[in-house]
C-alpha cells in the first residue's frame, strides 16, 4: 500500500516523543516491509455532534459535515493533517491509516436540522477531509447523510476528489433539480504519474473528469477545484484543467494556494525531496516566494491565495483562463424555502406548525 508520508512526526501536544530506530532491526526485511506497509485501522468515534461552525472569513461557508477523521487517500499536502493529533494520533501515517468514523453522522445530521433555532442555509460535505474517500464503499455514512438532507430538503455542496460521488447520482439528480445540491470535484493534475504519488488512493485523473462529466449530464451544478496549487509542480497545468473541465461539463472553477500549516509542513516537504529529489529545492523555493519567504501563512486574506510575484502571477492565468473556458460563473444559489425540518428523534410533534 502506497503512503503519502513516509514520517511518524511527533505529536505537538505530547510531552514525551519517541525517536524510531531501526538500525538494530535492518536485517528483517520482512519487520521493515510491514512498517512502511501499514494497515488501514478504522475506529469508532462517539461523538455527538457531526456538524461544525466555520468563523473564517476566507472560507465561504458556514456550516460542514465530516463523516470521517483522517483520510485513505493519503495525499502529502492535506491541511487536515494536524487535527489528528487533536486525537492523539500523529499527522503523518496515522493521518493515513487510523480512520476515525462516526457511525451516527446520519441520526446527527437529522438532530441538528430539528434543532428550533437552525434557520437552514448550505451545509458542505468535506470541509475537513474528503467524504467520499475509500471508507464510504464501505460504511455509506456520506449516502446516508445525502438522505437526511434529501429528505428534509436542506441545501448542500459537496467537495471531493473520488469518483464515488456519482453513486450517489440518485439522489443529487433530484436535489439539483430543486436547486439544493452543488458539486466541486477537485482536479490538481492531469498527470496520472503525479497523481499517484501526490496523491495515492484517489481517482485517477481521468476518472474526476468523468465523474465532472456525469454529474453534469444530470443536471447537477458541477464546478471543478484546482486545489492545491503547488508553484513549481502542477501551476503550468491550470490552463489545461480548466480546459478539459469545461470540456466535461463544469461551470464554474475555483483555486486554492498550497498550505503547509503546522506538521503539514515536515510531512510534504519530506515527500517532495523522496519522490521529486530533482526538482525539490526549486517547488519549496517557489512556496517561499509566495509566502514572503516562509512555507506558510495563517493570516486571512493571504493564506488562501498567498503574495508578491509568483501568487500573483498564478492568480492572474487562473483568471484569465477561467474566463477563456467560461468558469467564470458563481454558484447559483440555492432554495432555502423548501427546507422542511424533521421531527425531533423522539417522534413528539411541535407545538405549533413550523409555517407559524
Amino acid at each position: 500500500m502506497r503512503h503519502g508520508s513516509a514520517l511518524d512526526p511527533p505529536n505537538r501536544f505530547d510531552r514525551i516523543h519517541t525517536e524510531t530506530d531501526l538500525e538494530q532491526v535492518a536485517w528483517d526485511t520482512e519487520y521493515l516491509r510491514e512498517c512502511d506497509n501499514r494497515s488501514i485501522e478504522f475506529i469508532e468515534d462517539t461523538s455527538r455532534s457531526i456538524v461544525s461552525e466555520n468563523t473564517s472569513p476566507d472560507v465561504p461557508f458556514r456550516y460542514s459535515v465530516n463523516p470521517y477523521r483522517g483520510c485513505i487517500h493519503a495525499c502529502s499536502y492535506c491541511y487536515a493533517r494536524p487535527g489528528h493529533e487533536f486525537l492523539g494520533f500523529n499527522a503523518g501515517r496515522d493521518f493515513e491509516t487510523k480512520i476515525v468514523i462516526k457511525r451516527d453522522a446520519a441520526s446527527l445530521l437529522r438532530d441538528f436540522l430539528a434543532r428550533e433555532d437552525y434557520e437552514p442555509e448550505t451545509i458542505v460535505f468535506s470541509g475537513v477531509t474528503d467524504c467520499y474517500q475509500p471508507a464510504e464503499r464501505r460504511f455509506r455514512l456520506t449516502r446516508q447523510c445525502i438522505e437526511v438532507a434529501h429528505a428534509c430538503r436542506q441545501p448542500v455542496g459537496i467537495i471531493t476528489k473520488n469518483a464515488l460521488v456519482v453513486r450517489d447520482i440518485d439522489l443529487l439528480k433530484e436535489m439539483g433539480r430543486q436547486r439544493l445540491a452543488r458539486v466541486f470535484v477537485s482536479v490538481t493534475t492531469l498527470e496520472p504519474d503525479l497523481a499517484s504519488t501526490m496523491e495515492p488512493r484517489t481517482s485517477i485523473p481521468n476518472a474526476r473528469l468523468r465523474t465532472i462529466r456525469e454529474l453534469s449530464a444530470a443536471g447537477i451544478p458541477t464546478g471543478v477545484m484546482v486545489a492545491p496549487v503547488i508553484p513549481g509542480l502542477n501551476d503550468s497545468e491550470i490552463p489545461r484543467i480548466l480546459e478539459a473541465a469545461r470540456d466535461a461539463g463544469a461551470s464554474m472553477a475555483g483555486y486554492v494556494m498550497l498550505r503547509l500549516p503546522l506538521t503539514v509542513e515536515p510531512v510534504f516537504q519530506e515527500w517532495i525531496q523522496r519522490e521529486y529529489p530533482d526538482r525539490a529545492e526549486r517547488v519549496l523555493g517557489r512556496i517561499r516566494q509566495a509566502r514572503e519567504g516562509n512555507l506558510n501563512s495563517a493570516l486571512y486574506g493571504e493564506r488562501m491565495r498567498g503574495t508578491g510575484i509568483i501568487a500573483n502571477q498564478i492568480g492572474n492565468m487562473f483568471q484569465l483562463f477561467r474566463q477563456r473556458y467560461e468558469l467564470n460563473q458563481e454558484p447559483p444559489a440555492q432554495d432555502l424555502s423548501v427546507f422542511q425540518r424533521p421531527l425531533p428523534r423522539s417522534g413528539q410533534m411541535r407545538l405549533f406548525d413550523q409555517a407559524d
